[in-house]
């Protein structure tokens, strides 16, 4: 299982859980699906993170298609323009900045033990905060997935995912039972096998510009054809 793989499994459950949201409310079924996606892309955020040149271009990236997408975010679910609720490039963009900061790979932080505990802890708080304040898809619940794979990327796969279930199912019920279904992410991560699959610039923006292209194209079909 390559990072290709994983956006296509991602991209797909995504899409079907926007279908089931905007056009099947009373449909469970293809929410289920769709809550295999936010944690393959947080597994690939931090995966980006690692094997990216540009951290800064990653992240510019992540911002821009935040702005490009929330139009179509907002039209295709609230049917009008408004801050309730941002797009999950923003959710993304948080837990990049979040977990850039907290690296210290190069030792850029010059300070004591106990100094840089005070500040990573602050770091990931006031993520978690930020996502709440501006109602980033997934809350803080998507920043601490981000952070959960962060932290134990350089365990042994065993270990990393035994780690990683049970933060995912107290955290998972802090939102709703249903939220549970995000762990069947988990076994098709567990068999990521750390090859990037077919890479190339026009692929990589295609999935960029496949998240506000599919909410576009529902919220046009949900005004012309109403009754659907």
């Amino acid at each position: 299982m390559n990072v290709f793989i994983l956006k296509i499994i991602a991209l797909t459950t995504m899409i079907i859980d926007h279908y089931g949201a905007i056009f099947q409310g009373d449909t469970m079924f293809f929410r289920m699906i769709g809550r295999l996606a936010f944690p393959i892309y947080c597994f690939l955020l931090v995966e980006g993170y690692f094997h990216t040149s540009d951290v800064k271009k990653y992240a510019k990236r992540l911002f821009i298609f935040a702005l490009i997408s929330e139009v179509p975010f907002d039209l295709a679910f609230y049917n009008k323009l408004g801050f309730v609720h941002q797009n999950i490039f923003f959710t993304l963009f948080i837990g990049l900045a979040a977990i850039y900061i907290l690296d210290n790979r190069e030792g850029k932080y010059n300070f004591n033990k106990n100094t840089v505990v005070l500040i990573k802890t602050a770091v990931i708080l006031i993520s978690c905060v930020l996502a709440t304040l501006l109602s980033v898809d997934y809350s803080a619940i998507g920043i601490i997935y981000i952070l959960v794979f962060y932290f134990t990327r350089n365990y042994d796969k065993f270990k990393r995912f035994i780690t990683i279930v049970p933060i995912m199912l107290i955290v998972n019920f802090s939102a709703s039972i249903f939220q549970q279904f995000s762990l069947l992410a988990l076994p098709l991560l567990y068999s990521y096998n750390g090859e990037l699959g077919p890479k190339n610039k026009i692929l990589q923006i295609s999935f960029y510009v496949a998240y506000p292209l599919h909410l576009m194209i529902f919220y046009i079909i949900k005004i012309s054809f109403p009754l659907l």
